[in-house]
């Protein structure tokens, strides 16, 4: 039975990760999962798993040399999936350090450990292990607005955000230790996600959440920002693909081939949201563009994303499934069933997140 360590695994991705793999796997794989739980970490979002003798959750932040030490002392793990990081642009630019301290020094420990559970004693590594470091498009900076233009496996670093930087440090961590120790890792650079279990700082889920309340919609600068959107189920499989598949020490790009500018999203979730209630519904006929609110850009702003997977497609066979349009209705109509969660997760400290962001302070 093989035992995958996934840190990170009550937040969004990791999550559906998680769901992805018993869905496909079933009782064949162990699932250890190490989660601080954080603002953005949710176990809930894992309860139909949390009593499986094979799913194990461990609350370890991965800066804990000594837990993430016990828990490779204790299980058999063969990959290791890291999902975990602090990911929202928006708080590194109020917390840069934080980023530094989880995304960095975090994942430092994770090679560390991992390298030294895995090492034969001979400088080699024990045959079948893997880590797969999951981080984002964003390291490669910002695209002009030519839609030749792509950022490919090649394309050099740039990042633009206290995040995008950690995140690039990060991945340049990884890329040293295969380097240098010939340590069994693989990189993938993901698009931006979109789904269930979606934490709503994100701008899909703070759409429907706000325009479901009647509160503004808020839209950075002029709403013309491109990013590629990637629906999250799509992207579990392509990790699948790298772990089972894949050449060690490659890099792969994983894009959805969903070019949008911010305003589009906005306006399409408002389509979608007025199709998908019920025409007895009240809060249909309040759902409108009217509510949509232009607001101070984002510091350091970058205008476009734009992944080429070409790699992965021809090495891996890997392709999204997911068409923009189909993914914001599956994304809206789980919402709509997991109402209680959504007001769950944006009670509290959330709130005065949101007041920071969107409400005119300049400190959270």
């Amino acid at each position: 039975m093989k035992t995958y360590l996934v840190t990170g695994g009550c937040g969004f991705i990791g999550s559906n990760f998680i769901h992805y793999m018993f869905r496909t796997y079933g009782e064949t794989i162990r699932i250890v999962n190490v989660d601080a739980l954080t603002y953005a970490g949710n176990p809930e979002n894992l309860k139909d798993v949390e009593n499986s003798p094979n799913y194990r959750f461990v609350r370890a932040d991965i800066c804990d040399k000594e837990a993430i030490r016990r828990v490779f002392a204790e299980e058999d793990v063969d990959v290791v999936v890291h999902f975990a990081a602090e990911s929202h642009v928006d708080r590194s630019i109020v917390q840069p350090e934080l980023f530094v301290q989880t995304n960095v020094l975090g994942t430092a420990n994770m090679l560390n450990c991992a390298r030294e559970q895995w090492n034969d004693g001979d400088g080699t590594f024990r045959e079948g292990r893997r880590f797969v470091h999951v981080s984002t498009d964003e390291v490669y900076g910002s695209l002009p607005e030519d839609p030749d233009a792509y950022f490919y496996e090649t394309t050099p670093y740039a990042p633009h955000s206290p995040y995008s930087a950690s995140k690039a440090g990060s991945d340049m961590l990884v890329r040293s230790y295969m380097d240098t120790y010939r340590f069994p890792a693989n990189i993938t650079n993901c698009s931006n996600n979109y789904g269930p279990y979606q934490f709503p700082e994100k701008l899909i889920p703070l759409m429907i959440n706000n325009a479901l309340n009647g509160r503004s919609l808020p839209v950075y600068g002029d709403g013309r920002n491109v990013r590629d959107w990637l629906y999250v189920e799509d992207h579990c499989r392509a990790i699948d693909l790298v772990i089972h598949k894949a050449e060690l020490f490659e890099t792969y790009n994983v894009g959805g081939h969903n070019e949008k500018q911010n305003i589009e999203i906005v306006k399409t979730i408002i389509e979608v949201l007025r199709e998908e209630l019920p025409e007895t519904d009240p809060r249909r006929e309040k759902i409108g563009e009217d509510l949509i609110t232009y607001v101070e850009d984002r510091k350091g702003h970058d205008r476009r994303y734009a992944i080429a997977p070409d790699k992965i497609h021809r090495d891996l066979g890997w392709e999204p499934k997911t068409m923009f349009r189909e993914g914001i209705r599956k994304t809206i109509r789980w919402y709509f069933e997991n109402m209680d969660w959504m007001e769950r997760v944006t009670s509290g400290d959330y709130m005065k997140y949101y007041d920071a962001m969107y409400g005119g302070r300049k400190e959270i």
